[in-house]
């Protein structure tokens, strides 16, 4: 049953005008309190209000609050329901079509890496078992010292200047302050605490970097790191988030709109894929996305197809080999575990906006900053 104390807020959020000078302000009061409430309590608060004539964002916010309540309201008595799971922080989406999307962006991914390990000489049964041999090479490492960390962050800041370069290409108006990231390492005493890497987007008149992790600097290849500048930077989270943070969504509508973020940043590794012009960085960028995939496709085969651990480990070794810097195998698959969906959101949300996207250069850049405007979306939101 619903709350009256909880309706009676929501009521009073949205019908009393001496709390709200507008519609978009009294949309905000109704979303405050819905997200304060039972969902189903909240759905009700939302019922009465009309998105029409809404600024952009308060609309999406009212619009994806709604969806993302409803689920939730129907999660509270289905838990297991891994359709609603997968719906959750994405949008449309079917476990049989998600499971066919997954496969088929493995396969492709698998083929264009089985090539390009053809045309360095590197074999083995599997996909996995090549980048094993692959990341087992000497080449490409950097010393584990002060001097091989500071030549890191260098190669990380010279290939952003590439990745910066291209943005105007690829995305039009980009707001300039969005360009304003640079890279710099982990101090002595975020290492020294265990701290992973992170980001601090850039906003108006605030720089924005990507502190990258380089402790264990072996394990990361210089050919690895250049697709971790285009997710991570640019063209990846410093311009989404940054353009974000200049209209902050909801909180509901940043729960109910989750998977866009890290969907983003996958798909636009890819935008600066042409800049990868050595086979072993295009390998490296091509794992990074199996990384995405492989984890996604595990998502649904654990929680939908009954998958064991075990079953799952294998996998991942003969489709990915090795793990990615911050996520061994053990402690993605616990994750992925305790979180059904959520893996399979961001891949899939990755997979949607290059299905999506534009044959034409200008037409998809148009796009670009369509689908970034007014922050993250869920899918069916996108222009």
């Amino acid at each position: 049953m619903i709350d009256r104390r909880a309706l009676l807020a929501g009521i009073a959020a949205t019908a009393l005008p001496a709390f709200a000078d507008s519609d978009d302000d009294r949309v905000r009061l109704a979303l405050d309190a819905a997200a304060k409430a039972a969902p189903a309590e909240g759905l009700a608060m939302l019922a009465g209000l009309d998105p029409r004539g809404l600024a952009p964002g308060h609309r999406l916010d009212l619009l994806t609050a709604r969806t993302g309540l409803a689920i939730d309201a129907g999660l509270a008595t289905r838990p297991g329901d891994y359709g609603l799971r997968l719906r959750r922080t994405l949008g449309s989406a079917d476990p049989r079509a998600a499971r066919r999307r997954l496969d088929r962006a493995l396969a492709d991914l698998h083929a264009r890496s089985a090539r390009l390990f053809d045309r360095i000489g590197i074999a083995g049964d599997t996909i996995g078992a090549r980048y094993v041999r692959l990341f087992a090479e000497a080449d490409g490492l950097y010393t584990d010292t002060a001097a091989g960390r500071r030549q890191a962050v260098a190669d990380m800041n010279r290939d952003l200047a590439i990745h910066r370069a291209a943005v105007a290409r690829t995305i039009a108006d980009v707001p300039p302050f969005c360009l304003d990231v640079t890279v710099r390492v982990l101090t002595p005493a975020e290492v020294a605490a265990g701290r992973q890497g992170y980001r601090t987007p850039p906003a108006p008149g605030r720089p924005g970097a990507y502190i990258v992790d380089l402790a264990d600097i072996g394990r990361r290849p210089a050919w690895s790191l250049p697709s971790v500048v285009a997710h991570e930077l640019l063209p990846g989270h410093m311009i989404q988030l940054g353009i974000e943070q200049t209209s902050p969504p909801h909180p509901l509508r940043a729960t109910y709109a989750a998977a866009f973020v890290e969907g983003w940043a996958t798909y636009a590794e890819t935008l600066a894929a042409p800049d990868f012009r050595d086979p072993r960085t295009m390998l490296g960028h091509l794992h990074w996305l199996i990384f995405r995939a492989a984890r996604g496709r595990i998502d649904l085969g654990i929680h939908a197809e009954g998958w064991s651990s075990g079953d799952a480990r294998t996998r991942l070794a003969a489709w990915q080999g090795v793990p990615v810097y911050f996520a061994t195998f053990d402690a993605d698959l616990a994750r992925i575990a305790k979180e059904p969906g959520t893996r399979a959101a961001e891949a899939l949300a990755w997979l949607a906006l290059a299905d999506h996207a534009p044959r034409t250069a200008a037409a998809r850049r148009r796009w670009h900053a369509a689908v970034l405007a007014n922050g993250r979306k869920r899918l069916d939101a996108l222009p």
